[in-house]
């Protein structure tokens, strides 16, 4: 697999997206409000139209965010390695459903000093999968061989979860061609015929099917990476040393938000038509991921160990400094 620094150029490229996510400011001399909180607890989260970040919304919708004295703006963005400049220069705090891959490599490149405030969704089967147009002549896995595969960022949690799902079928990875399209461009891009399949996820994966018909032939969720951390909450160092009450209080809030869309499926339904742009009939069919309700140093060691057998990363990350956890 080819080595993640070469998305250096995607990076450069998101920089005028980026620019224009506009943050609530970084005031060294804001004063605390009632609650305590640096800044008057105000916070920007950039987040993607993902069923990952269904947590972030339960919590703006609950107003749980508020009972901690937090003010957040909630900035869509289409890919979270777009919202990576806002982030380092601190006109973003946190990005809602970063895949791992993006941010844990470029901690190991020193690009970015990575702070992880809780973990969002972890992958379950038929969440993820690679789907074809109904009348396509790929009926199994091997056909996907010298055909091309849309993925939202090339080299990265996709292609590296699903190029493990591949050759666990017998599939030589190195003869799929992963091609760049962010998810919401999908469906057009395989009703045009401009791409081959898509490694689609939800919810774009069941719109797909509903409306299209596309047809699953790949589980993008299965062994070997099935329950693999996939994305989370993520912040920088600078900003966790820099505002800690504020980082503890979102994290306590997406505690919370994270066990309610584990346990109850319906409170994710009620969100996902505002922000993911669906149908609620597609929100009530779509596959959820796991919502992990606490931060787990073993179970990210396995998206921390696939990346590390792909040399994806020059050392191994110490995942106790990574994971922010408040001062008492």
């Amino acid at each position: 697999m080819r080595s993640f620094r070469r998305l250096t150029p995607v990076v450069a490229a998101s920089l005028l997206l980026a620019g224009g996510l506009a943050g609530c400011g970084d005031d060294d001399k804001a004063a605390a409000g009632k609650s305590g909180l640096e800044r008057n607890g105000q916070i920007t989260v950039a987040s993607l139209p993902l069923v990952d970040g269904a947590a972030l919304y339960i919590a703006q919708k609950q107003k749980l965010f508020e009972a901690e004295g937090l003010k957040v703006k909630i900035q869509p963005v289409q890919q979270s390695i777009a919202a990576m400049p806002a982030l380092q220069k601190g006109s973003v705090d946190v990005i809602a459903g970063a895949n791992y891959v993006t941010f844990l490599a470029a901690n190991d490149a020193g690009t970015l000093k990575l702070k992880i405030l809780n973990e969002g969704a972890t992958l379950t089967s038929n969440m993820m999968n690679v789907v074809v147009p109904a009348k396509s002549p790929i009926k199994e896995p091997k056909d996907l061989e010298g055909k091309t595969v849309a993925v939202n960022i090339p080299n990265n949690i996709q292609s590296l979860t699903l190029n493990a799902v591949l050759k666990a079928k017998n599939v030589d990875p190195t003869k799929v061609k992963y091609k760049a399209v962010p998810f919401p461009q999908m469906a057009t891009a395989l009703q045009k015929g401009d791409i081959d399949s898509a490694h689609m996820v939800e919810p774009f994966l069941s719109a797909a099917q509903k409306n299209l018909g596309a047809r699953v032939v790949v589980d993008g969720g299965s062994d070997p990476v099935k329950d693999m951390p996939i994305s989370g909450y993520v912040s920088t160092d600078a900003f966790t040393t820099k505002y800690p009450k504020l980082a503890a209080a979102f994290q306590r809030v997406m505690f919370k938000a994270q066990a309610q869309a584990a346990g109850d499926r319906k409170k994710v339904e009620e969100v996902l038509p505002g922000y993911a742009k669906i149908t609620p009939d597609v929100a009530s069919v779509i596959t959820l991921p796991g919502y992990p309700t606490s931060n787990n140093e073993t179970r990210l060691n396995r998206i921390v160990d696939l990346m590390e057998a792909n040399k994806l990363l020059k050392q191994k990350p110490d995942l106790k400094t990574l994971i922010f956890t408040p001062q008492s």
